[in-house]
């Protein structure tokens, strides 16, 4: 009797990537509790997704599109206005499965917001949304067989990356931010961001390790006729763990880092002056961890006692082949638009955004661009803020020889340093180092053993095969294949031919000697 003894091996197959385009297009009232809209000097926004629901073939996503205004009003004051447009789409994606991960992300690419009248805003926004799905499932293979009669088993050994951990969490980062003697107090907070930079993450036993940086940006009004607009720019470093039981120092890790919740409030100090900014940032690690694994499966088995019949398949397992960070420079000199004179730059952020991959001889070739935004303070008192976004286009090469069309690769572009300075008049010098976390894996087909059969053995064929030959060793000839094509075992051909180990070479003169045994 045999029985075979299988491995399973968790593996995470890319099932599809769907790219679908959609536009928001709506008016806004204006609050009551707000003055009426003069002039519009500022916007942004950003789309948040809410959930992303797998529905078999189809993935509902809900999210919104939270913007921000910063506006004059009657009287010359800037006021801040903020809201949101909510959406729900449904994407097809055929071939999902009820059990598949899904994963669902957005980029901004275009957002006007202009003025209908003082009460009513229209806002017009142009996004993508990319949807990935995940499928985790058990790679089987023999790895061994269980048998009561002389059976003689080859084995070899293959490297895979398993899929070890696949999991969502959070880490919060709260801090209190306290102005600078040179700055007054604030009056009205007008305008506010906070963005991650060099995020750092790796496994450790137990844990993941999370370091980085938030920049925190405001522009606010001072209290008792100070200067009408400060600006406030802090970096906030942050370092700490995120409890993950299955993780392993020695695992290959692919975490991406989100802000999914960013909050800055104006707290008064000790001596009840408003000169404390109380942040609140949530994060969101989407974790998958992979372990290498040198796994020993059965690649073929025949007996001496009885006819064993292995049946074989295809087995796809993955292949780590390159896991690295891309880092490339952006140096550029721009001009900033606009009839003010400008008196500072005050803030500088971008997005990095991946408009091309393209699979070649010597691995990933990856076009993107850097959308920096610049925001600067004028000398009109009228329009005292200005904003002007500059694309910086860039190429890199991710090496990695032997990438095919069933090549899966993650990536997840991100942003270290930006700074912009200006040269006089209307020209700036932005310098960036952007950031592409990559991990490639080649799935790799193997011939696999999945059942073996048993039958009696074929007398009259045992009968037609010599009992000794003398053979000269051919190309492509191993002690296994010599013991399997003339009935005898690999033990028995070296120990007649006082072999000190399975090594041989064309023109070797060995001698063979057929094996017939009773079954047990």
């Amino acid at each position: 009797m045999m029985e075979l003894v299988k491995k399973h091996i968790h593996m995470n197959r890319r099932k599809g990537n769907v790219t679908s385009q959609m536009t928001l297009d709506d008016d806004f009232n204006v609050p009551d509790s707000m003055d009426d809209v003069e002039e519009l000097i500022l916007d942004s926004g950003e789309i948040q997704i809410e959930s992303a629901k797998n529905q078999g073939e189809k993935v509902a996503v809900k999210g919104k599109l939270v913007f921000r205004v910063l506006y004059r009003r009657p009287g010359g004051q800037l006021t801040t206005l903020a809201g949101s447009l909510p959406f729900e789409e449904n994407v097809n994606m055929p071939g999902l499965a009820d059990s598949d991960y899904v994963q669902a992300g957005a980029e901004l690419d275009d957002l006007t917001i202009g003025m209908i009248h003082s009460r009513k805003l229209n806002v017009k926004a142009l996004m993508t949304l990319k949807i990935q799905a995940d499928a985790i499932y058990d790679a089987e293979a023999a790895a061994d067989v269980n048998f009561d009669g002389n059976v003689e088993v080859r084995k070899r050994d293959i490297t895979v990356a398993a899929i070890a951990v696949r999991r969502k969490d959070t880490f919060r980062v709260k801090e209190v931010l306290t102005l600078s003697a040179n700055k007054p107090d604030i009056d009205t907070l007008l305008w506010q961001d906070i963005r991650l930079r060099g995020v750092s993450t790796k496994p450790l036993d137990g844990k993941v390790h999370i370091d980085g940086d938030l920049m925190v940006f405001a522009i606010y009004t001072g209290e008792d006729g100070q200067m009408p607009v400060q600006c406030i720019e802090e970096t906030i470093p942050f370092s700490g763990d995120v409890e993950l039981e299955e993780a392993v120092e020695e695992m290959i890790p692919f975490i991406t880092v989100r802000l999914i919740h960013k909050e800055l409030e104006v707290h008064p100090d000790s001596d009840g002056e408003m000169r404390e900014l109380a942040v609140d940032a949530v994060m969101e690690l989407d974790m998958r961890l992979y372990e290498e694994q040198q796994v020993e499966i059965l690649s073929d088995l025949y007996a001496l006692d009885r006819e064993a019949v292995p049946d074989t398949g295809e087995a796809c397992f993955d292949q780590i082949t390159a896991r690295n960070t891309l880092k490339t420079k952006l140096q550029e000199k721009v001009s900033l638009p606009g009839r003010q004179r400008i008196l500072q730059i005050c803030h500088s952020d971008g997005d990095v955004k991946i408009d091309e991959v393209q699979v070649k001889e010597d691995g990933l070739h990856i076009d993107g661009v850097l959308e920096a935004r610049i925001l600067y303070l004028t000398a009109d008192d009228s329009s005292p803020v200005g904003a002007s976004t500059q694309m910086l286009p860039f190429h890199v090469v991710a090496e990695a020889a032997g990438l095919t069309d069933s090549s899966v690769w993650q990536m997840e572009p991100g942003l270290e340093q930006l700074s912009a300075v200006m040269l006089g008049g209307d020209g700036v010098e932005v310098k960036a180092i952007v950031t592409i976390d990559i991990l490639m894996l080649q799935p790799v087909c193997e011939q696999v053993i999945l059942d073996v059969r048993e039958e009696e053995v074929d007398v009259e064929r045992l009968k037609k095969m010599p009992g000794i030959v003398g053979y000269i060793v051919q190309e492509g000839d191993s002690l296994w294949t010599l013991a399997r094509r003339f009935h005898t075992s690999v033990d028995a051909i070296m120990e007649a031919n006082h072999l000190a180990d399975d090594r041989i070479h064309v023109g070797d003169k060995l001698i063979l000697v057929k094996e017939v045994r009773e079954r047990a």
